[in-house]
């Protein structure tokens, strides 16, 4: 038997689909890779995401990933119009921190975030596009958000801002992908998980990217929860 033969057969059985909807802002792909760890998705990280949209009179956040428009709230007005954390927090109701022991409001380190970006010059999600082939100044990028006070989960969400920005070749392991893993006999870590994904979306060919496995997976675990 090949090695993660159990892993390999279940996401062979996955449903596997290419990108739908995705947020229309850079904005929207900060806060929501800022607030996605440790929080419950549909009942916390979009209404908090749909919460700066509807400050922004933006009543429809998300669009056709073929057809996107232009970013609706770029990070220069963002931050004009929400200066601090406290702000932020207030905005959307919401104090969670990155970490129970010494993290930050994750409201502020949304805005850290952006500050990140505004200082290398990218404001919106086509500029935050157009870093996908400019591998020098994201890695410039990576490396100033990597200051950002996190739970040890950073390297995780820098890879979900990622592909939320449009990138497919990146996954996000957190604890729905690795529980879904660990279910079909996965032993080993994040890094390790990342490694069988994309080998198993190069292996299957045929337009599957890393981002649709890693999409499937999340969504397979959340049917069983």
């Amino acid at each position: 038997m090949t090695e993660h033969a159990e892993v390999i057969a279940a996401i062979h059985e996955l449903d596997l689909k290419p990108r739908s909807k995705r947020w229309t802002s850079l904005t929207y792909c900060i806060v929501d890779a800022v607030w996605s760890i440790g929080a419950r998705y549909d009942f916390v990280v979009v209404p908090v995401v749909r919460a700066v949209a509807t400050t922004f009179s933006d009543d429809e956040p998300l669009a056709d990933g073929r057809r996107m428009p232009a970013d609706p709230v770029p990070l220069s007005r963002f931050m004009e119009q929400v200066p601090t954390g406290d702000a932020l927090a207030s905005l959307v109701g919401n104090r969670q921190r990155t970490s129970t022991r010494g993290g930050i409001l994750k409201a502020e380190a949304v805005l850290r975030y952006a500050e990140v970006f505004a200082a290398h010059g990218v404001d919106s999600l086509e500029g935050a596009n157009k870093l996908l082939s400019d591998p020098k100044l994201a890695e410039a990028i990576e490396v100033d958000l990597r200051v950002v006070p996190d739970d040890g989960s950073a390297g995780i969400r820098r890879s979900y801002l990622w592909m939320l920005v449009g990138d497919d070749t990146r996954i996000k392991p957190d604890r729905m992908v690795m529980r879904w893993l660990a279910a079909h006999g996965f032993t080993e870590g994040p890094l390790e998980a990342k490694a069988l994904i994309v080998k198993a979306a190069k292996d299957l060919g045929n337009g599957v990217t890393p981002w649709m496995i890693d999409h499937a997976i999340w969504n397979a675990q959340r049917a069983r929860r």
